[in-house]
């Protein structure tokens, strides 16, 4: 004689459609266990129905009338594969859009023909320096530098030679400066140079030596042999209270009279 616990179940839609079956005889109306049963029921179809749309959303092409023929469990272990690789996806996705964001912001800051800052990160760290120098007193020089006779070196030796030019002193400028400093192009042959923390008296030392090393650079050209370069420098000190605009006009300034007064030289104001 079989008993209940000898009864194999149903699983997967039929179970559900037993249970379906069982609510709605009226003779077990009055069962104390309908009405749990029922919620369960409901909680089944629930759950079932949002994960069927969860994987839609995610696979669209699947149909899921082709599972129909699943039990319970094996659905659910189908739904949760398919999250998980869902899940893989996003975070693979997010990922290569944080690399994306970063390689943007880096390409939108940087140089492309000499590898140092360009003038948009140079103003904003201009704002940074000058915002700090409201705050706590602190003061920064700000030196603006350009590359003599640049135009003689393009019509003599061509832009491809310019360009060559301009690299290595970028590099003899970024490999001089300290590790605080911040060196960038500012535009064509000028190159801006912000020195944190530095009184006017020290960043004379410190562009006074980057005036020897540029001048010892020698770079190779054809036709027409080697090229030996100099730079004109102006430098200032930052004011308190004073807009970054004036700093950077007051560089200028002393720049432009670097190179009327023979140039090759460093001009403080």
């Amino acid at each position: 004689m079989n008993t209940a616990a000898d009864t194999p179940l149903s699983s997967g839609p039929a179970l559900l459609d037993e249970i379906r079956a069982l609510l709605d005889d009226p003779a077990l109306r009055g069962d104390p266990l309908h009405a749990p049963l029922a919620q369960l029921h409901a909680l089944a179809r629930e759950q079932h129905e949002r994960m069927a749309r969860l994987i839609r959303i995610s696979d669209g092409y699947h149909d899921w009338s082709q599972s129909r023929a699943e039990d319970l469990n094996a659905r659910f272990d189908h739904h949760v594969r398919r999250l998980e690789k869902l899940a893989r996806i996003s975070d693979r996705y997010q990922n290569s859009l944080r690399e994306l964001s970063e390689s943007l912001r880096e390409a939108s800051i940087t140089d492309a023909l000499t590898g140092l800052r360009n003038r948009r990160y140079l103003m904003e760290r201009l704002r940074e320096e000058n915002g700090l120098g409201k705050r706590s007193a602190q003061v920064y020089s700000l030196a603006m530098v350009d590359v003599d006779r640049f135009k003689a070196i393009n019509d003599r030796f061509g832009h491809e030679t310019g360009d060559i030019v301009l690299h290595r002193i970028a590099g003899a400028l970024q490999g001089a400066i300290r590790e605080h400093d911040i060196c960038g192009r500012w535009g064509g042959e000028e190159f801006l140079l912000i020195l944190p923390g530095t009184p006017l008296a020290d960043g004379c030392h410190l562009v006074e030596r980057l005036h020897t090393r540029i001048r010892d650079l020698y770079i190779d050209a054809e036709p027409g042999g080697g090229i030996q370069v100099s730079i004109s420098t102006g430098l200032t000190e930052y004011r308190p209270g004073e807009a970054p605009t004036h700093t950077l006009a007051r560089a200028d300034a002393a720049l432009l009279q670097a190179k009327e007064g023979g140039r090759d030289r460093l001009v403080a104001i």
